[in-house]
């Protein structure tokens, strides 16, 4: 990938997390209040259904399984962990723990991709977090532990998701279907338990309406079309950083929707977290260039090279 596209890739992929930095507004001022499952299997399954009726593409059989399992990692469990968060804990707590993403992605793109973390990219995740916790965090944040635990377990469940994204390599669907089969496979799980554990939906107001609206197409079919291209091309880690600018938009919506002031130290912590997001991308970048053949990193090219080699090495072993 040259770098004139992979700059239009990363830009593309950031609208994004930009457009999810509102979920914990939308969220806690549109959607119903205490129905964290049902606004998760709210925003997935309308959104999914649409862009399937539209598509009108199956996955092939051998990937079936696999668009299932990136559907509850990416959306089923993501989405309903992130709910419970943001119903138990103030933004700025679940932004933190989001934050965790970066560095829980280069851990584990370690065993399962055979990229091992630099020191550069554990610094570049660690100052993320640190600069989220300063953007966000305020003296009467709560630590509520389920809240915590969901946050955490949401963000995990996301980076899973991202690494055997790149593992398994572009999905022989387009880019739509892909995203819209992920949807439903997260949304049919998160419906069953929005029933079971919350009931009967409540009737739905105008501003509820709207708050799925506003969630299920822009935050969510057109947030994840652009991620999971991102996903297709973007090493893991420098998907990951590109995460931590969420905060930085709750925080600016908060100061601009809310009234809410920004202090010298949340300024402060805003830069941080975004020379981490363009450190973290300069750092893969380097990675990438010294190791092209790195798993997770390849592009078709060399991955095609790459085949062609292992396929001439078996006959050679075959035929000693």
């Amino acid at each position: 990938m040259t770098n004139d596209r992979r700059l239009v890739t990363i830009l593309l992929t950031a609208y994004a997390p930009l457009v999810w930095g509102t979920s914990y507004w939308v969220t806690t001022e549109l959607l119903p209040p205490d129905r964290p499952l049902l606004a998760a299997a709210g925003r997935a399954l309308p959104a999914g259904a649409l862009l399937a009726l539209w598509m009108r593409r199956l996955p092939p059989p051998g990937w079936r399984l696999r668009v299932a399992t990136l559907g509850v990692l990416n959306i089923g469990i993501f989405f309903s962990l992130l709910f419970v968060a943001a119903e138990r804990l103030p933004g700025g707590v679940a932004a933190t723990a989001g934050a965790l993403q970066p560095v829980i992605v280069l851990l584990l793109a370690w065993p399962l991709l055979l990229l091992r973390p630099t020191r550069a990219g554990i610094a570049c995740g660690i100052a993320g977090i640190v600069g989220v916790a300063a953007l966000v965090l305020g003296p009467a944040a709560s630590l509520d532990p389920i809240g915590l635990a969901a946050a955490a377990g949401g963000t995990a469940s996301m980076a899973l998701g991202i690494v055997l994204g790149r593992r398994w390599g572009p999905a022989p669907l387009p880019l739509l279907a892909f995203t819209a089969w992920q949807l439903l496979a997260g949304g049919a799980l998160v419906a069953p338990l929005a029933l079971l554990f919350e009931g009967t939906p409540p009737a739905l107001t105008g501003r509820n309406l709207l708050g799925f609206a506003i969630i299920g197409i822009a935050g969510t079919a057109a947030a994840y079309a652009m991620w999971f291209r991102g996903m297709r091309t973007l090493p893991a880690p420098s998907l990951s950083f590109l995460g931590l600018l969420s905060p930085i938009v709750a925080t600016i919506l908060g100061w601009a929707a809310l009234g809410q002031s920004l202090t010298p130290l949340q300024i402060g912590g805003a830069l941080l977290v975004g020379g981490a997001v363009c450190a973290g991308q300069l750092v893969v970048t380097q990675r990438a260039v010294r190791r092209p053949a790195a798993a997770g990193l390849l592009d078709d090219e060399a991955d095609g090279v790459l085949r062609t080699a292992r396929g001439r090495f078996r006959l050679r072993t075959r035929g000693a």
